[in-house]
């Protein structure tokens, strides 16, 4: 009876009094946040997971899809309930402060900064201080490599928390828990199943309207070739689709771009053109990941270990759906289906255009072109400046971003030259330089990370 008795007196006035101190403590955490982040945590986001599931599971539309699932299906009403419930455990996330300053921004900063020599590139500062801060803001990014989401949320730690959708890839144990902690949340990419999908569709419109700071990758993947891939607007459509012009918030995108002089899984991502063009092929080993640690760890110790270049990101001109939609003259809840996949087609084009635009121009990708359109041709590194010098030219002229180190032509250039021919990409003998003819797959996967911007 005493045991009991304790239990009692620890639930029911202990525990209340412990949880009310410590929830004091956070709240007050995040109210000196919010003074400091540009954008503010919204209250949706600090609201219990179980909560917003309820939420979910309650939302009219979320009901309608469980009826015609329950239908279609000629299964009982309670199973698809079931099955939407399933979904929105998936995909719903878990924030939590302390874990996305404490943890989350510390250790991206510190990956990002040990791998690569991270850069800010272009900022339209004036523009962004200018933002509606009751908006909903959404990054737009290009994909390169599986590091964007360690790099942006470093270098975004001082203005917002980010919000990431992320690919099935994650959900293992205990990935998946630190992310949700983190505040992403999940997505089947491909999954064809309705009931996912508007369960999905109405926790991405939830978080839109109340406000959530989120980053959206619209290539939907990785880019297996370096160039900026059509956008999939399946996201994107969730979160305009019955946007009301008149009235709410406003959505504004940012568009991001970023670039690496050397993405880890260049390799990989190249392996499937690999294959159909020479018949080789990449396959990730246990074996050539330890070979891979093992080689860094021993030009670590012999002091010739470089960080893998430069890793530079920028922000554009910020895009308001008000006022891109008032521009178009159009209501997309007012317009029939097919027009009105059209005009999100329209929006995500535009996004595409307002990311391309700021992706930097790094010395790789620079060096990596210069060799390409050289072709078997054989340069002194003097000519291979000359032509890299007067490519950045022509680039700044057609008004893009070229990051040069230290505002240093000459070094910008022989730090690219010198990563490439490192990775054995390109050969040099009694002086003059050439790409290596059995790696020109790679030279052009760089290359393309500024092609668009040439011309």
């Amino acid at each position: 009876m005493l045991v009991f008795a304790l239990i009692g007196l620890t639930d029911r006035i202990f525990a209340p009094s412990v949880r009310w101190f410590f929830r004091r403590r956070v709240n007050r955490a995040i109210d000196e946040l919010n003074t400091r982040l540009q954008l503010r945590i919204q209250p949706f986001k600090l609201t219990r997971r179980q909560t917003l599931i309820d939420q979910l599971m309650y939302d009219q539309e979320v009901i309608k899809a469980v009826e015609l699932h329950a239908s279609e299906n000629n299964v009982p009403r309670a199973v698809s309930m079931a099955q939407a419930q399933k979904f929105a455990h998936e995909i719903i996330p878990s924030f939590s402060a302390f874990a996305y300053f404490r943890f989350g921004t510390r250790l991206s900063r510190f990956i990002s900064k040990w791998i690569y020599r991270v850069r800010l590139g272009y900022s339209d500062d004036e523009s962004l201080k200018n933002i509606d801060p009751d908006a909903t803001v959404v990054f737009v990014i290009n994909h390169r490599s599986n590091m964007d989401y360690v790099l942006l949320t470093y270098m975004a730690a001082t203005s917002a928390t980010l919000s990431y959708a992320v690919g099935e890839w994650a959900r293992i144990f205990p990935l998946q828990n630190v992310i949700r902690s983190m505040g992403a949340y999940f997505i089947r990419r491909n999954s064809g199943d309705p009931l996912y999908r508007r369960v999905l569709a109405r926790y991405v419109r939830m978080a839109t309207r109340q406000g959530v700071t989120q980053a959206v990758f619209p290539e939907g993947g990785l880019s297996r070739d370096g160039a900026l891939r059509p956008p999939r607007l399946g996201l994107l459509g969730y979160m305009v689709g019955d946007f009301d012009p008149q009235g709410g918030r406003d959505i504004v995108f940012i568009p991001v771009g970023l670039n690496y002089d050397r993405v880890m899984e260049d390799r990989i991502l190249t392996s499937r053109a690999s294959k159909e063009i020479g018949g080789r092929t990449f396959k990730v080993t246990l074996g050539k990941i330890l070979k891979f640690f093992g080689r860094n760890i021993k030009l670590r110790l012999q002091g010739r270990l470089y960080r893998y270049g430069y890793a530079c990101v920028s922000f554009g001109a910020p895009i308001s759906l008000k006022n891109w939609l008032k521009e178009q003259k159009t209501d997309l809840r007012e317009l029939p289906e097919a027009e009105r996949f059209e005009s999100i087609a329209k929006l995500g084009e535009k996004l595409m255009s307002g990311i391309g635009a700021v992706i930097p121009v790094l010395p790789v990708s620079l060096v990596s072109t210069v060799f390409l359109q050289a072709g078997k041709s054989k340069m002194s590194e003097v000519a291979v400046k000359s032509r890299t010098f007067a490519l950045v030219k022509s680039l700044e002229k057609s008004g893009a971003h070229v990051h040069i180190p230290r505002k240093d032509r000459d070094y910008a250039v022989s730090s690219g030259l010198r990563m490439l021919t490192l990775r054995h990409l390109v050969v040099e003998q009694d002086g003059l330089y050439s790409a290596h003819q059995d790696e020109k797959l790679i030279l052009q996967y760089y290359a393309n990370s500024i092609a668009h911007l040439i011309r």
